[in-house]
C-alpha cells in the first residue's frame, strides 16, 4: 500500500476546505504532480516523486499555512524551489499576489512555465537572493519551507516585511527548538516571539508552522551578506 494521500483523499481534504472550488483545485493540482514528476527526471526540483506522497508532503503539507495568510495580502516566499508553498497558495488564494523568489535559474524557469499553464495572474517569480532583494519594508507576509535554519531565515525575510507583517516558517518537530535558538535574532531583528501551530499530516505526522511578527523597522545593517550569514548566524 502506498504511502501519502491518494487521489480521492486528497479530493476529499480540498472539497472539506475550500467547497465548491475544490474540484478546479484538485484538477490543477494533478496536473502539477504531473509535471514535477516529468521534469523531476531531468531536473532536481523534488525527491519526493511517487503522487500519493507528493499530494501529502508537498500539497497538502504546503495548504496547511492558507488560513494563517491575511486576505489581500502580498506575499514573498522565500526559496520557492519548485514551488512549495508559494505556488501551491497561489493556485488557491486568488485574492493574494505571491513573489516567488527563486535564485537557481531552471527553477525559475519550471515555475513560470507552471505559471503559464495555469492561467495565473497572481504570481510573480523573481530570479533573485533573498537577501540582495530591494525591496525592504514591502510585503506582508513571507513564506518559507524548507530552506534554513531559523535564525538564517529570520534574516532573509523580516527586513523585507511591512511593520506588523508576518513571517511564517514551516518546520519540522524540532521547530521549538529551532525558535529557542533564534532567540537573539528575534531580538535584533525586532520579532515578538511568535507562535508555533501543530499539523498533523495523515500519515507523514507532525510539522510545525512558526508565525512571527514585525514589531518595527529593521535596522539597515540586516540582511548581511549572505556568506556574513552563513560564516555566522545571528
Amino acid at each position: 500500500m502506498e504511502i501519502g494521500l491518494s487521489k480521492a483523499e486528497f479530493e476529499r481534504l480540498l472539497l472539506e476546505r475550500y467547497g465548491d472550488k475544490a474540484e478546479t483545485h484538485a484538477k490543477a493540482f494533478e496536473v502539477y504532480a504531473q509535471k514535477l514528476i516529468e521534469v523531476n527526471q531531468h531536473m532536481n526540483l523534488t525527491a519526493i516523486d511517487e503522487p500519493n506522497s507528493i499530494r501529502e508532503k508537498h500539497f497538502w503539507d504546503c495548504l496547511a499555512i492558507d488560513t494563517l495568510i491575511p486576505e489581500g495580502s502580498l506575499v514573498a516566499d522565500i526559496g520557492s524551489g519548485a514551488g512549495f508553498p508559494g505556488l501551491c497558495l497561489a493556485i488557491v488564494r486568488p485574492d493574494c499576489h505571491f513573489d516567488l523568489i527563486e535564485p537557481t535559474l531552471k527553477r525559475c524557469i519550471f515555475l513560470n512555465d507552471m505559471i503559464t499553464l495555469f492561467a495565473l495572474k497572481n504570481v510573480t517569480v523573481l530570479n533573485e537572493r533573498a537577501e540582495e532583494l530591494k525591496r525592504r519594508d514591502y510585503y506582508d507576509v513571507s513564506t518559507s519551507r524548507a530552506v534554513a535554519k531559523l535564525s538564517v531565515l529570520l534574516e532573509l525575510s523580516i527586513p523585507l516585511l511591512k511593520v506588523k507583517g508576518k513571517m511564517i516558517a514551516m518546520k519540522g518537530p524540532s521547530a521549538d527548538e529551532e525558535v529557542l535558538e533564534a532567540k537573539q535574532a528575534l531580538k535584533l531583528l525586532d520579532c515578538d516571539g511568535g507562535q508555533i501551530f501543530d499539523v498533523h499530516l495523515p500519515s507523514a505526522g507532525l510539522r510545525k508552522n512558526c508565525v512571527f511578527t514585525k514589531l518595527n523597522t529593521t535596522a539597515s545593517k540586516y540582511p548581511r551578506s549572505y556568506a556574513q550569514i552563513k560564516k555566522k548566524a545571528l
